[in-house]
């Protein structure tokens, strides 16, 4: 007997942030799925799919974060647990989605005696039952490595460059350090038309602290010009506010920062607030709360690029040809 199958999709999102995912929801044209997540008294989860998954393409979304007084490690757990639920409940495909990857920066041993945290979250993801992984920028490119399964690893620059091209006139693209060279060249190669140029900061971390982080020197012109800092992520703010005193004392006329992922941990909003930083332009890979969110801040939309990955794995179509293959690099 032959018989054809209907492939089906299903989107489930966590308690983190839900409102991404019924964004992303609405770009596939679907409904989300109701996990029917129930918190006990002492703090345990526990889903129960409202409807049947069996045969089911499934998507579980949870960017990792804490919010609403649950931690980063809550969010993790929420999600492994919804993805063990998807696998037993004879799910045929269980594919993690993590906008933002939690741990990301514990990454490699940088002293003795650290844990490489980063791999360790990729084993519970593989543990719990997901056989592949989506994220957007990731802190370092060989956590792709970590996962044992496919890892579609997106970037959000088609995003941040479309903000440029329409509101940004001959900029100098700035990395805030030696590591982001790569991907602030790139920015600034696809911004050629609009007259960008490329500098760097000269940091460095003073050994055995943590968000600290002392910006030194420009290697770069950027006297008379719109200066763009660009990074993965903006967390305690002191990067980028370092970097943003040096290029104003070095002539620049105005700064900007844009990130994927706004952190924006413990001191960072009034950082911010009180830098030189005229504009910072965040995605909303992470939940702003209300509190964080003043006037110098903008958020721009990941869902539609988010949802055209989606919708490739599904059809198992090609994901790095909707960045041209450059989110490979």
């Amino acid at each position: 007997m032959e018989k054809v199958t209907t492939k089906r999709m299903s989107l489930y999102s966590g308690r983190t942030h839900p409102a991404l995912a019924e964004e992303v929801a609405t770009h596939l044209g679907i409904s989300l799925g109701d996990p029917n997540l129930v918190e006990f008294a002492n703090g345990e989860v526990r889903p129960r799919f409202t409807e049947s998954i069996r045969g089911t393409d499934v998507f579980i979304m949870q960017t990792h974060f804490g919010c609403d007084g649950r931690s980063i490690n809550d969010s993790i757990m929420e999600q492994l647990i919804m993805i063990d639920a998807a696998h037993r409940a004879s799910a045929k495909r269980i594919t993690a989605v993590c906008p933002f990857y939690g741990y990301a920066r514990q990454d490699r041993k940088a002293e003795g005696r650290e844990p490489i945290t980063a791999k360790l979250i990729a084993d519970l993801f593989k543990a719990a039952g997901a056989k592949r992984m989506v994220s957007i920028d990731l802190h370092s490119g060989q956590i792709q490595g970590f996962f044992d399964g496919p890892v579609d690893h997106l970037t959000a620059m088609p995003v941040l460059e479309s903000y440029i091209r329409a509101n940004a006139e001959n900029p100098v693209i700035v990395s805030p350090d030696a590591g982001r060279i790569k991907v602030a060249e790139r920015m600034a190669q696809h911004l050629t038309d609009k007259g960008a140029d490329l500098a760097f900061i000269y940091k460095r971390r003073p050994k055995g602290t943590a968000n600290v982080a002392e910006a030194k020197e420009v290697i770069g012109d950027v006297d008379g010009r719109l200066c763009i800092l660009t990074d993965d992520m903006i967390d305690s703010g002191g990067t980028i506010c370092a970097a943003a005193d040096v290029l104003m004392a070095r002539g620049a006329t105005e700064v900007w920062a844009m990130a994927t992922h706004g952190v924006l941990s413990g001191p960072a909003i009034d950082r911010l607030k009180n830098s030189k930083i005229d504009r910072i332009v965040l995605t909303n890979t992470l939940p702003l709360p209300p509190e964080k969110q003043i006037d110098k801040i903008e958020v721009l939309s990941i869902a539609p690029l988010i949802a055209d990955a989606l919708n490739a794995v599904f059809d198992d179509t090609s994901v790095s040809e909707i960045f041209g293959g450059e989110n490979q690099a």
